[in-house]
C-alpha cells in the first residue's frame, strides 16, 4: 500500500481530508492511504517516515521550500494543495485524490 501524509498547520482539517481521501481510494479499490500531522511534526516525518508522497496544506504554503528541501534529500516528492483540492466536498476529494495519484511514487 502507498501512503500519502499531509502536512498542515494544526493537523486538525487535514486529518477530516485524509479520512476523506482515504475512504475514496478505498471506494476506488486502490492501495492508497492518506494520514496527517502538524507543521511542527512534518521535517521529521519526511526524514524519518515510509510515505510515499508528502503534500503540505494551503495554510502551511510558507514552509513549502523548507519540506521540499528535506524531501529532495530522500529523493520523495513534496507537493502543495491547491485551495480548490482542500476543500471536503465531494470535488474538493476528487482534485485531492487525483493530486495524490500523479504524485505518489
Amino acid at each position: 500500500m502507498k501512503k500519502a501524509l499531509i502536512i498542515c498547520a494544526a493537523g486538525m482539517s487535514s486529518s477530516l481530508m485524509a479520512k476523506k481521501a482515504t475512504e475514496h481510494f478505498t471506494n476506488k479499490n486502490k492501495a492508497i492511504s492518506v494520514d496527517a500531522v502538524s507543521a511542527t511534526e512534518g521535517s521529521n516525518m519526511i526524514k524519518n517516515s515510509d510515505f510515499s508522497l508528502f503534500l503540505i496544506s494551503p495554510q502551511t504554503m510558507m514552509m513549502l521550500d523548507k519540506f521540499k528541501k528535506l524531501g529532495d534529500e530522500i529523493g520523495k516528492p513534496v507537493v502543495s494543495i491547491p485551495f480548490q483540492a482542500y476543500i471536503p466536498t465531494p470535488s474538493g476529494i476528487e482534485q485531492l485524490a487525483k493530486l495524490i495519484e500523479e504524485n505518489i511514487q
